[in-house]
């Protein structure tokens, strides 16, 4: 699994998402947008030295990779809470996934979106249907990489 970080702009979230990839074997990270990227204090601090275990590399043109990752068979998942979105324990595919994380607090724009081939969100029965970048991330990857096994 690849995950794509868009525009994120707390450098302790960006630090969380690599100790989660780390712990369910992200193979690479994509630092997208305007997202922070190693090394920086904030990262460390929460990254605890994933940071150094999980390859990444910074990307200028979203839609660009996207689409070469695609042409690699990749699978694009959004992970977003719109009305498109399906929950993240329904997604069922054979390809390798690409998990594509947008904004704090703006989400994954339209243009984004349109790219992607499928919008998964995590079920949440609770009156606040949103949690924090980082958290959602390691509750998606826990639900793919179930999912795999």
């Amino acid at each position: 699994m690849i995950l794509i970080a868009h525009d994120i702009r707390s450098l302790h979230n960006v630090g969380a998402i690599f100790r989660s990839a780390d712990a369910f074997g992200v193979e690479k990270i994509y630092l997208t947008g305007y997202t922070g990227h190693p090394p920086q204090k904030e990262i460390a601090k929460t990254a605890l030295g994933s940071e150094h275990r999980v390859p990444w590399e910074e990307n200028a043109d979203l839609p660009d990779l996207l689409k070469k990752l695609q042409s690699k068979d990749f699978l694009i998942v959004a992970l977003e809470n719109n009305v498109d979105a399906i929950p993240i324990d329904t997604l069922k595919t054979t390809k390798p996934i690409v998990l594509l994380l947008g904004n704090e607090t703006e989400g994954i724009a339209p243009e984004i979106l349109s790219l992607c081939d499928e919008k998964v969100e995590i079920p949440m029965p609770g009156t606040k249907r949103s949690l924090n970048v980082s958290v959602a991330t390691g509750i998606a990857l826990f639900a793919l990489a179930s999912q795999k096994q």
